[in-house]
């Protein structure tokens, strides 16, 4: 068993050869005129093609009877027309063939990433980045290189195989009885490939895969692994890694070396068998010289395409393996797809009863936590670090399911809503924002597509961000995210709070949104919050205690239950939890106000 087999990860589903085919087929559906029209040129260039065998052979006749140079006149002109011809045919065909692998490989990678940002986030989360991104840039490279080089010289390869033994059975049917001592070591090498190379490509694809998560861990968090002086064990864990996936693409070129190898033999048997047949044939005047001459050329030129198909097993296997990592995520299973429902949420409530949630099996976060929110309403969760905030958030935004109870939005239990009604029902805005690569217009209508510019220029000027964006260089045109104009932590928060207010969602939980911006930021931010929340129930993690303050309700969890709710006055004067968070804050003045989490929050 490989190292990254060891994971204790849930990785992703991998479709089976069954379902591969059948996603295979549904994509090739509505291609078949191409399909027809692809296989009809490329059998009629090789089939062209092979005229070049007898015509050569009757040139050796001529030659043998010595007719004289005039005769060969009409069999060469023949012999370049049908290069010509072939050639055009070959392009032709390889061309249709191309054209079909990329249509149906748009459509895959459309079909993926469609589904892939359907998937539940809980279940990327089981499996780590490093499998969803691995499908994404490896597999698909693979698959795409397959399609491009391998299809077509593939199709080619089988189609030359199959009319040069047609070819072979038309000059004398013996000859293509001679061939048949080969076939037993082909098909045996094959089988002796197929065997140890199938599992090989599995392995070193998930392998590649956890190489891929460990070092978007260790980049990602490199300041972590810095500032805790964890470089080494990052390093060994990389290097496990790395070795892991150059161990099993080792194995792989000793199974190829091997595999050619016995080709190897395989064709010095069949040309010997061949020139062997056509001596004794042509000693018993059955053939001529030509005709035995013809035989070896089209066996001999059987040596490429045979080694070239059975040579592309080897790209079909490790395709095939990434094509099932992607019909895996892109086609999932019926039983672990979530129903889509069809209710609609009457308002924007919220009610969480008996809930339960444990990551790990007998390690609860929350605790039968029972919370009602009424529509409009705006509250803030409070609490330590681990109190499970930020589960109860993510709970209720739909990111994972509860290990026990229920959760209702709007009047709707959250499985009828379905995991695109919840979408739909309720937006999740982290610290964590991403500022998509291109014009900031265009980033902003991610959350409503059809939105013009004054909808986009309400929506920045709602949350207080519109003087900063038009003072861009190109204002809503300038090109924002990777490549583009750096926004700051500050302006990122504003472009997601105005994301929001475009979505406009009954539903809006800030876990945090305002924790990385800085005192001066922060102030900023939830200003901007409290305008993007008008008209809609808000859930707030609190970071900062003023900000818990401000809200119509204040619930505070301690030990994954809640301990208190109430106004921030009814708290206050109540002595319990919360007035001790408040106290601690209230003793650190005058000075920059403590977050939650510094006053043990």
């Amino acid at each position: 068993m490989s190292d990254a087999r060891a994971l204790d990860r849930a990785l992703l589903p991998t479709a089976s050869g069954a379902e591969t085919l059948a996603a295979l087929r549904s994509l090739l559906r509505g291609h078949r005129p191409l399909l027809a029209a692809a296989a009809a040129v490329l059998v009629a260039g090789t089939g062209i093609g092979l005229l070049t065998a007898p015509l050569l052979g009757h040139v050796v006749d001529l030659v043998v009877e010595r007719r004289g140079t005039d005769a060969l006149t009409v069999p060469m002109v023949l012999l370049v027309a049908v290069a010509v011809a072939r050639g055009a045919a070959t392009a032709i065909g390889s061309s249709l063939v191309a054209r079909l692998g990329e249509t149906v490989l748009a459509a895959l990678r459309e079909r993926f990433v469609e589904r892939a940002l359907a998937l539940p986030l809980e279940r990327v989360e089981e499996a780590g980045s490093g499998d969803l991104v691995s499908r994404v840039t490896g597999d698909v490279a693979v698959i795409t290189k397959s399609v491009r080089q391998a299809l077509p010289e593939f199709t080619r390869s089988a189609v030359t195989i199959v009319l040069t033994l047609v070819g072979l059975a038309v000059l004398d049917w013996r000859f293509l009885l001679a061939v048949l001592p080969a076939v037993p070591v082909q098909v045996l090498s094959v089988r002796w490939y197929l065997r140890r190379a199938a599992p090989v490509h599995a392995d070193h694809r998930v392998a590649t895969g956890a190489l891929q998560h460990q070092l978007l861990d260790s980049v990602g968090g490199v300041r972590t692994v810095r500032a805790f002086r964890l470089g080494g064990p990052h390093v060994a864990l990389v290097e496990r890694r790395s070795r892991s996936a150059l161990d099993l693409a080792l194995r792989g070129i000793h199974v190829v070396t091997g595999f050619f190898s016995r080709l190897n033999l395989a064709e010095f048997i069949g040309l010997s068998s061949i020139l062997v047949t056509g001596f004794v044939l042509v000693d018993d005047g059955s053939v001529s010289i030509g005709t035995a001459t013809a035989a070896a050329l089209y066996f001999h030129s059987l040596f490429n395409p045979v080694n070239a198909a059975l040579f592309l097993l080897d790209d079909a296997q490790s395709a095939g393996a990434s094509l099932a990592r992607l019909v895996g995520v892109s086609e999932p299973a019926a039983a672990t797809r979530r129903p889509e429902g069809r209710a609609v949420p009457v308002d924007g409530s919220v009610k969480v009863s008996s809930l339960d949630h444990a990551y790990v099996p007998g390690h609860p976060v929350l605790r039968d936590v029972d919370l009602e929110v009424g529509g409009g309403e705006r509250v803030a969760l409070v609490g330590s670090s681990g109190a499970g905030k930020t589960t109860l958030a993510k709970l209720i935004a739909g990111v994972h399911r509860p290990s026990r109870g229920s959760i209702t939005l709007g009047g709707v239990d959250a499985d009828d809503l379905g995991p695109s009604g919840v979408r739909r029902a309720v937006a999740l805005i982290s610290q964590e924002v991403h500022v998509f690569a291109g014009p900031l217009a265009e980033d902003l209508r991610l959350a409503r597509p059809g939105a013009g510019d004054e909808e986009l220029r309400a929506a920045l000027a709602k949350v207080g961000a519109l003087e900063w964006a038009e003072a861009l260089p190109d204002g809503l045109d300038t090109v924002v995210g990777e490549g583009g104009h750096r926004l700051t932590v500050t302006q990122a928060q504003h472009l997601a709070l105005a994301r929001l207010v475009l979505a406009d969602p009954p539903i809006a939980i800030l876990d945090e949104a305002t924790a990385d911006a800085g005192s001066a930021g922060a102030r900023v931010l939830e200003t901007a919050a409290l305008r993007a929340l008008e008209g809609r129930t808000g859930l707030v993690v609190a970071h900062r205690l003023p900000q818990a303050a401000t809200a119509d309700r204040v619930v505070v969890l301690d030990g994954g239950r809640v301990v208190e709710t109430g106004t921030h006055e009814e708290l206050v004067a109540a002595g319990g939890r919360y007035a001790e968070l408040w106290a601690a804050w209230s003793d650190s003045r005058p000075g920059a106000a403590p977050s939650a989490q510094d006053a043990g929050a």
